[in-house]
């Protein structure tokens, strides 16, 4: 049998209501395993364990009471550390913010509680939520639970970990170039980008913030994707001052069986090698879901250039994250634009350019994005979804040495930008469109990797089924060894 740490949320929360387990003493049997795994993880950088005993406390009488919470009644579950959590510190690993405690819950927060969760800590980010790891000065490195080190991915990284090792019952994210995704595939969990715009982000900031950035998204990540589904199904919908106006209604799966589906199979792409061992296991999800009867073709794809929707991306990507730069940032930005020369097509030529790019240049790439979001939703009335990498590799090892740019990865026997792998985060990320992440099995290295499922605009619930239907052939999560 399945440890209980280890089980699904949604399992746990079936258990607590029918009072199988009782909240507190799940609650204390996770801040047990927080007590001994977590010194070697730094996966959870913050706890109110008495607080959360006293809520689980309340939820416990509750249910004696006959009175349900929502779903999530009594469950023990962290939160990212970007988002505020009343009389917690956020401070998305920024030296300066490190006492910038909430005064209130973030929406994602605030719905989780609604539903009933019992929120006990937060997980580790990397400096403003800006690396493929989980590194930052008043925090510390979050190292993966399959390998120590390695990176667990950023930036949701604490979160990812913290699920894989059976440290928490769920968690939530938020992604702009795979921050959920990236850290479900090297942990070997599930995550899930929703379609940009559907779970409001409000407290997911930095003081003074109020905007949602461009392509930002919060969603959940869990050890099934019934998991997914259920958080968010309570985190997304429109609030105030929207929801006097429009309500989210996600069409459910309109196909119950792998042989009703049409899948397209991406694995490799001019943009970013993918490593052999990475690609073998994806090719493996791809055959197992042919054998069961899926219609599955490795030469369907959008009409679109590829090439060029990356580097609209990058310059997206780079323009949405401008905001936080200084004065002197910005000045530094345009003499390297400068120096460089509109010729140069490299990822710090058009991090360059994107940073101090004019309103009017933004509106021409935002033109090209709207453009290819139309050739998209044709390819999706052919097709249910796409399968592709998440990533260029399984997890590498941890890297902080200067700028994240500068840093390469091992893939195929040679070192290559860990920035080019953006290219399969943005695949989806430009377009606004879902994309989640379900475990593809290990590498003939032992290490986890995901197979990502892009689908349609607000198809949120057909990536997530197909990622059901991918672990259900491929066994889904597995707990790393050493975390018994």
């Amino acid at each position: 049998m399945t440890a209980i740490h280890y089980q699904p949320a949604v399992e746990l929360a079936a258990m607590l209501r029918r009072r199988e387990i009782g909240c507190l003493e799940l609650l204390d049997h996770f801040l047990a395993r927080v007590e001994r795994h977590n010194r070697a993880l730094n996966a959870v950088i913050w706890m109110d364990a008495e607080g959360a005993r006293r809520r689980a406390r309340e939820a416990d009488a509750a249910l004696l009471r006959g009175d349900v919470w929502g779903p999530l009644h009594g469950l023990p579950m962290t939160v990212k550390e970007s988002f505020d959590l009343a009389g917690a510190p956020t401070h998305w690993g920024l030296a300066a913010y490190k006492d910038n405690v909430a005064a209130a819950d973030s929406a994602v927060v605030e719905r989780l509680k609604g539903a009933g969760a019992v929120i006990f800590g937060k997980t580790n980010v990397p400096v403003l939520l800006a690396d493929w790891q989980s590194f930052n000065p008043v925090c510390g490195t979050t190292n993966n639970p399959w390998a120590l080190d390695r990176v667990p991915g950023g930036s949701s990284g604490g979160a990812a970990a913290a699920l894989a090792a059976g440290l928490t019952g769920l968690e939530a994210g938020s992604d702009i170039g795979a921050s959920i995704r990236n850290p479900a595939h090297y942990c070997g969990v599930f995550g899930h980008k929703p379609t940009f715009g559907i779970v409001p982000s409000r407290g997911h900031a930095l003081p003074g913030v109020f905007a949602t950035a461009d392509m930002a998204v919060c969603g959940p990540l869990g050890r099934s994707a019934e998991d997914l589904a259920l958080e968010l199904g309570i985190v997304a919908g429109a609030e105030a001052p929207d929801s006097p106006g429009w309500r989210l209604e996600l069409r459910r799966p309109r196909k119950t069986a792998l042989k009703d589906y049409r899948i397209s199979v991406m694995l490799s792409d001019p943009n970013s090698e993918v490593d052999a061992e990475y690609a073998e296991r994806l090719q493996a999800v791809a055959d197992a879901l042919a054998r069961a009867g899926a219609k599955v073709s490795d030469r369907a794809r959008p009409d679109i250039d590829t090439l060029r929707a990356h580097e609209v991306y990058i310059m997206l990507l780079r323009a949405a994250t401008s905001g936080r730069l200084t004065s002197e940032d910005v000045a530094r930005f345009r003499a390297l634009a400068e120096r460089l020369g509109p010729k140069d097509r490299s990822y710090v030529a058009r991090m360059a350019r994107a940073n101090t790019m004019t309103h009017r240049e933004w509106l021409a790439y935002n033109n090209e994005r709207e453009e290819l979001r139309h050739r998209w939703a044709a390819f999706f009335r052919e097709w249910d979804v796409m399968i592709c990498p998440t990533a260029a590799s399984a997890a590498w090892p941890h890297d902080h040495k200067g700028e994240r740019h500068e840093r390469t990865i091992p893939v195929n026997g040679r070192r290559v930008p860990t920035t080019d792998q953006l290219f399969w985060a943005g695949l989806s990320t430009l377009v606004y469109l879902p994309g989640t992440v379900a475990p593809a099995g290990l590498t003939r290295s032992g290490l986890p990797v995901g197979a990502q499922v892009i689908a349609g605009h607000l198809e949120d619930l057909t990536a997530i089924e197909v990622c059901r239907l991918i672990a259900r052939e491929t066994g889904g999560f597995r707990p790393p060894p050493g975390y018994d």
